[in-house]
């Protein structure tokens, strides 16, 4: 069992920055793969960046490369996502997710077992 706990989102001008943070419980979070995901009102859910167990393999959404940086410190258990240069179009309900026996990530949501509760990032122009 893993629990995920988001925390970091809020109101930001456009242009502003936040950073999000996701706690994991459980012993082996160093050997699974994470993922940040976003769903907008009437949007499905879709992936904004995933890590790989190590840290070493990453992936960006095309809308958020150069702006967000995923990273996980795994003597913490924690995962980060930092965004910079917000825009409007990033508003949204962010989520972190586990990818349990998996070391590498996927940009699919279905491929993720343990999901946390989501933190609201509001960018207004």
């Amino acid at each position: 069992q893993v629990q995920l706990v988001e925390s970091g989102g809020g109101s930001v001008q456009a242009g502003g920055s936040l950073r999000l943070s996701c706690a994991a419980s459980g012993r082996t979070f160093s050997s699974y793969a994470m993922g940040w995901f976003r769903q907008a009102p009437g949007k499905e859910r879709e992936c904004v960046a995933t890590i790989s167990w190590s840290g070493g393999s990453l992936y960006y959404a095309d809308s958020v490369k150069g702006r967000f940086t995923i990273s996980r410190d795994n003597a913490k258990n924690m995962v980060y996502l930092q965004m910079n240069t917000l825009k409007p179009e990033d508003t949204a309900v962010y989520y972190c997710a586990s990818r349990s026996l998996r070391r590498l990530g996927s940009s699919r949501p279905d491929e993720y077992d343990y999901w946390g509760q989501g933190t609201q990032v509001t960018v207004s122009s």
